[in-house]
């Protein structure tokens, strides 16, 4: 992962990798085809770590802004657990080489669709004001929240640097935000 991260596709070297991983390049070759099922493998690998998020997560708090906080705090614990994984994956969203660029768009948006289904089950919807639309209430906060990372990726560059002090100041500016969505979307005194 960390040749992946730190080259992109097209520029990691097997031959670092190997190094890396103090095995031989035939050792490397019998468990893969080629550099391109090593890429797929370590993105499904990286796809079930995530999947511990959902595994943690309550579905019994039926508040959305609840959820998404909650959401944050797991996920923050798993990306300092997991930092590379993290890295891999935010790294794979910007891969452009044709050869694997279409297979982490199918992965990519697949488990991006399941992971939504599961934040929002069991949401009770009738906290929301009558003249707001769900599924665009919905847009509106995921765009939120994809722009809330990606800004904040920029600025801390790699999930290694994501110690507890950064995660609570993180989620605090979050909830900044979504205290401003919240009383947009909900009823009053919800």
């Amino acid at each position: 992962m960390n040749q992946f991260v730190q080259n992109g596709f097209e520029k990691a070297s097997t031959n670092e990798i190997v190094k890396e991983a103090q095995i031989s390049k035939g050792s490397l070759f019998k468990y893969f085809t080629n550099k391109k099922d090593l890429y797929l493998y370590l993105l499904e690998h990286a796809i079930k770590v995530i999947d511990f998020i959902y595994d943690e997560m309550d579905l019994h708090e039926q508040d959305l802004f609840k959820r998404i906080l909650q959401i944050g705090v797991i996920k923050i614990k798993i990306q300092r657990n997991y930092p590379l994984v993290f890295d891999f994956l935010y790294a794979s969203r910007g891969e452009q080489s044709v050869q694997v660029k279409s297979d982490i768009d199918h992965i990519m948006d697949d488990t991006l669709e399941d992971g939504l289904k599961k934040i929002y089950e069991n949401i009770d919807w009738s906290k929301l004001r009558e003249d707001v639309d769900p599924e665009k209430a919905l847009h509106i906060l995921n765009w939120t929240a994809i722009g809330f990372g990606e800004l904040q990726m920029e600025k801390i560059g790699s999930f290694s640097n994501m110690g507890e002090e950064l995660g609570t100041k993180l989620l605090d500016e979050w909830n900044s935000y979504a205290e401003i969505l919240r009383r947009s979307f909900y009823k009053e005194g919800e």
